[in-house]
């Protein structure tokens, strides 16, 4: 009879597991906790009190947790895998906990915990507690991971070619689903989707948002690489940005501060990458990810859950007044997106 297949989420299997792998000692008492909020990966913090430290280890899971059917080959965690190591030494040093397994036949990696105290970014957001330091944090990560991903993309466009899982968790779920409820979007949508497939300017992160960033001492960390990929920049930047004007919809006494920091990201993030060859379009590229990713956000497979209804409607159809004829510039959006709030 074959062995079930490990679940790290279910008490003692995960020690079990460890122990019998020699990752830890067969005497050594670990404390294990569900770290909670992850929709695609089981996702365990692992304290080692006798040796010092504590560890985060990651399943991926085939169907994912949420409300409509949502499939993803688990082989990606490996990919994060691969991005922990490539973003070590491409980001800014501190920003990026280090790997320290994979196991590909459970499909699961461990990375070292980021120490106690931190706060997760998005909470701090949905708080109101907006710092422009942090924002300027969050645009000259991206903008130095952009940069050096481009100035090494000999090396890296080889790894990171395979778009497989950026185009199942990504394109498919935000830009196709949405395209197929809202009809009067689709063509934009669609063909959002073939320029992005048309582009390879550099390593793409994917998953560029405050719920994947923690801030301990005042310093952002960033988490969660499994879509990383070699393609266009102007979806982090898009996806990032989509925060910043959603939490304006659905904060409006903070809708001016978030409506500053979404232009403040854009222009430290210009500023960081400088003259790129394919810097050229990348403005009027970022415009169209960012309406595609705020209209994805209310109505894709994966809505921003702290949206209320009403909130929802504005922004599906603020983005809809835009999205066929676009402003030219990111200050231009925002100004006009926060205007039809």
């Amino acid at each position: 009879m074959d062995a079930k297949p490990l679940d790290i989420e279910k008490s003692g299997a995960l020690v079990s597991y460890l122990k019998a792998t020699g990752r830890v000692g067969e005497d050594e008492e670990l404390v294990v906790r569900v770290l909670m909020g992850g929709v695609s990966n089981r996702t365990v913090l692992v304290e080692r009190h006798q040796t010092g430290g504590a560890w985060v280890v990651k399943q991926a899971l085939p169907k994912l947790r949420v409300a409509v059917d949502w499939f993803s080959d688990p082989q990606r965690v490996h990919r994060e895998a691969l991005g922990l190591r490539w973003l070590e030494a491409l980001a800014p040093p501190g920003t990026i906990t280090p790997l320290l397994f994979e196991d590909r036949d459970n499909h699961l990696l461990a990375m070292e915990a980021v120490p106690e105290p931190h706060e997760n970014w998005k909470t701090m957001l949905l708080d109101g507690r907006l710092e422009n330091d942090h924002v300027e944090q969050f645009g000259r990560l991206l903008g130095t991971v952009h940069r050096g991903g481009y100035e090494h993309r000999e090396e890296a466009e080889p790894v990171f070619r395979d778009r497989s899982v950026f185009e199942s968790l990504r394109l498919e779920p935000y830009y196709g689903y949405a395209a197929e409820r809202v009809p009067e979007a689709s063509r934009v949508l669609r063909r959002l989707v073939d320029e992005t497939l048309s582009r390879r300017d550099t390593l793409v992160h994917g998953d560029y948002s405050p719920k994947n960033v923690l801030v301990r001492k005042e310093r952002l960390i960033l988490l969660d690489h499994e879509v990383i990929h070699f393609g266009d920049a102007a979806f982090d930047l898009g996806f990032g940005l989509t925060h910043f004007l959603s939490k304006a919809n659905h904060l409006p006494e903070k809708r001016s501060a978030f409506a500053d920091a979404a232009r403040l990201y854009w222009s430290v993030y210009r500023e960081e990458i400088g003259v790129l060859p394919w810097v050229e379009g990348l403005e009027q590229r970022t415009v169209r990810h960012t309406l595609g990713c705020l209209l994805a956000r209310v109505a894709g497979r994966s809505p921003l859950e702290y949206l209320d209804e009403e909130e929802l409607v504005h922004q599906r159809e603020a983005v809809l007044e835009l999205i066929h004829n676009p402003p030219e510039s990111v200050p231009g959006l925002v100004e006009d997106f926060v205007g039809k709030l």
